[in-house]
């Protein structure tokens, strides 16, 4: 009675089973999943890159995000969202940046400059 139940359970399992091992195509996100909002540590503009220092409960984190030249870059003065270029980013500068990942690693979808730190105890 046992083996007949293990047997039929057992050709019912294991379609499911392969099926799931099954390679599926990858997904590319279309829309930001994750944001950051933090320092910048360092701009590379030749290749298009922006590593962000955040804090992440007691501790720090760096998320290198690649910036494709199509990401609008804006500048949050005085309430007003004006264009910048990536070259105007600076260590230092204080930014939320909307994100997802892709195969090649983190992508910017949208770069807001919110302020500047300063640096050093007044």
């Amino acid at each position: 009675m046992h083996r007949v139940t293990l047997l039929s359970l057992a050709s019912f399992i294991a379609p499911l089973a392969l099926a799931a091992q099954q390679p599926t195509a990858p997904t590319v996100p279309t829309a930001p999943h994750d944001s950051v909002r933090g320092a910048i540590r360092a701009v590379d503009v030749r290749a298009r890159t922006v590593e962000v220092t955040t804090g992440v409960g007691l501790a720090l984190r760096v998320v290198r995000l690649e910036v494709p030249a199509s990401v609008p870059i804006t500048d949050r003065k005085g309430g007003q969202g004006e264009p910048i270029q990536l070259a105007q980013l600076k260590p230092g500068d204080v930014i939320r940046v909307a994100f997802g990942g892709r195969q090649t690693g983190w992508v910017a979808y949208t770069i807001e400059r919110v302020g500047r730190m300063e640096a050093g105890v007044p």
